[in-house]
C-alpha cells in the first residue's frame, strides 16, 4: 500500500489513478506550502472522492516566507512564460521542497500503517529540479529505509518517463485530465502562457500528434 503525495496535477492524477487501480492507493496528502494555484486543490478533492481514495491536506503555508524568492510562493516574482527550460524555470524551484513533502508524508505513512510514499517525478524535472532527479528519489529511499522501526519505500514508478508517456498512461486508466491542474498562475482558468502551461499543451500536443485520437483536454 502507498501514501500518494499529491498536488492535483497531471503527473501526480495518473499516480493516483495507476495506483487506485493496483488496489495500492492507501491514501492521498495534499500540501498547501503558500502556492498562489491553490486551485489545485479543487482537483485533487475531486479525483479522490471519484476513486474514493482518502484525502488528508497539510497545511504548512506559514513556512512560505522561508522559501526564499521563487514565483511559487513569493508573489513579488513574476510566473515564468516561455519554453520549459533550466534557464527559465528555475524561478520556481520551491528549496527542497520534495524533501520536505515526503518527510512529513512518511510520517503520516507510519502513522497509517502504510509501507510506501509515492510521488509522481518524472524524466522531464532532471535537468530543472534536484529533488526529482533518480540520484535524489535513491538517497531519500535509503533514509527512509531507516528512519522507523519498520523500513518504509519511495516510490517513483514515473522518474524515467516523459509527460507524453504519462498522458498515454493516463488515457489508459481512464484519467479525466479536465480534473488536473498545471498553471502557477493563481487564476480561474489555465493562462498558456507560463512554461508549465507551454509544456503541458506541448506534451498533449505530441500525444496527439502521435495518431491517438485522443481529443485534447
Amino acid at each position: 500500500m502507498a501514501l500518494i503525495v499529491y498536488s492535483g496535477g497531471l503527473d501526480s492524477t495518473v499516480l493516483l489513478h495507476y495506483l487506485a487501480k493496483q488496489g495500492r492507493a492507501d491514501g492521498a496528502l495534499w500540501f498547501n506550502y503558500g502556492q498562489r494555484h491553490l486551485k489545485e486543490l479543487d482537483c485533487a478533492k475531486a479525483n479522490c472522492e471519484k476513486l474514493g481514495v482518502k484525502l488528508d491536506i497539510a497545511d504548512i503555508s506559514s513556512l512560505s516566507h522561508l522559501f526564499g524568492d521563487n514565483a511559487l510562493t513569493n508573489p513579488n516574482v513574476d510566473v515564468p512564460t516561455g519554453d520549459y527550460d533550466e534557464s527559465n524555470m528555475k524561478t520556481t524551484v520551491v528549496p527542497n521542497r520534495n524533501m520536505i513533502f515526503i518527510a512529513i508524508a512518511t510520517a503520516r505513512a507510519i502513522a497509517l500503517g502504510t509501507d510506501s510514499v509515492a510521488y509522481a517525478a518524472h524524466s522531464g524535472d532532471h535537468s530543472i529540479y534536484p529533488d526529482c532527479r533518480p540520484e535524489f528519489a535513491d538517497a531519500l529511499n535509503n533514509v527512509l529505509g531507516i528512519c522507523h522501526y519498520t523500513p518504509i519505500k519511495l516510490e517513483r514508478p514515473f522518474v524515467n518517463m516523459t509527460k507524453t508517456d504519462i498522458i498515454a498512461l493516463g488515457y489508459k486508466l481512464g484519467v479525466d485530465f479536465d480534473l488536473t491542474w498545471s498553471c502557477y498562475n493563481g487564476l480561474d482558468e489555465p493562462c498558456h502562457k507560463c512554461a508549465t502551461c507551454i509544456e503541458r499543451d506541448q506534451a498533449f500536443q505530441f500525444f496527439y500528434q502521435k495518431g491517438t485520437g485522443e481529443r485534447l483536454p
